[in-house]
């Protein structure tokens, strides 16, 4: 499998992007599904222990557990009947652990047309990955992954052409029915709010230069009071610790994936000031983003 660093040099304690791996799946498509193998890695040098990103996504059904899994700095554990959905360059790591049961999807990004994309709300980033479908949700979602897994396993009886269509029409429906899932969820109904959904909009948009609550509310035409209301109601946070906790994460991916200096991991995401983001930072993780760094590495 292909991999790459995001940028700097590729020491043997680097951060990957792993590739998805075209080559092993069947009929080179852009899609593989098949059972979660305990020893399972992305790539013969990246442990299962090692934290990575990927630049495909990852759907985790799984049959056992409990498993932890860190995706973006936060630790989940899954269980059986648990979904669990790492979307492209998220940070993740697996415990190397045999808990890994179950059925896994990746896709590679592309293989699906737009529509269906933005349908299925592919990159929506604010979802979260875990997922806990009741019976009636979880048995639609395994039925629909095994009608998947059954076409993408009979390459014999269709030409190519026809057989990689059959498959993204198969595909389209399982992550129609994951996504409603993840949309229909408690979290994810309180973010539909629409005030809400146009500052998460702006702050994904500009937080490497906006840090200014009043400044996102007069950009969107609510008053500072409306913009607080409804971020509280969504995420239970304030719109600055929103905007915070977003510069935190970009922060912790480029100090994790990159080989920058402190000062341009600041300015990359708003602090031209190397001093004031070290504060900022430290404030936020009560670590040093230099002691941050040394701990992945």
């Amino acid at each position: 499998m292909a991999d790459r660093h995001i940028q700097g040099e590729d020491g043997q304690d680097g951060i990957r992007t792993l590739a998805f791996p075209a080559e092993r799946s069947v009929c080179g498509v852009g899609m593989r599904v098949g059972s979660m193998d305990p020893g399972h890695t992305w790539h013969s040098d990246a442990p299962l222990d090692r934290i990575h990103r990927i630049d495909f996504h990852a759907v985790m059904i799984f049959d056992g557990g409990p498993v932890r899994h860190m995706v973006d700095f936060t630790e989940y554990e899954a269980s059986a009947g648990d979904v669990l959905w790492i979307r492209p360059g998220q940070v993740h790591r697996f415990t190397a652990t045999s808990g890994y049961l179950g059925t896994v999807l990746t896709m590679q990004p592309g293989f699906l047309p737009r529509t269906t994309v933005e349908a299925a709300g592919l990159y929506r980033h604010d979802l979260p990955p875990l997922l806990r479908p009741d019976a009636p949700r979880l048995a639609a979602l395994r039925a629909s992954l095994a009608q998947l897994r059954r076409e993408y396993e009979d390459a014999a009886t269709l030409p190519l052409s026809l057989h990689t269509a059959l498959l993204r029409h198969s595909l389209s429906a399982f992550l129609l029915r994951l996504s409603h899932l993840a949309a229909s969820s408690a979290a994810a109904a309180r973010r539909a709010d629409t005030t809400f959904t146009l500052f998460r909009d702006a702050v994904e948009r500009d937080f490497a230069t906006n840090h200014s609550v009043s400044a996102y509310a007069d950009a969107l035409g609510y008053s500072r009071r409306t913009l607080v209301r409804a971020v509280r109601a969504a995420t239970g946070d304030t719109p600055k610790g929103f905007i915070d906790q977003r510069v935190v994460l970009e922060a912790k991916r480029l100090l994790a994936h990159t080989d920058l200096p402190i000062g341009r991991v600041g300015a990359a995401v708003g602090f031209p000031d190397a001093a004031n983001f070290s504060k900022f930072f430290h404030q936020h993780t009560e670590l040093t983003p230099a002691a941050f760094r040394a701990e992945l590495r």
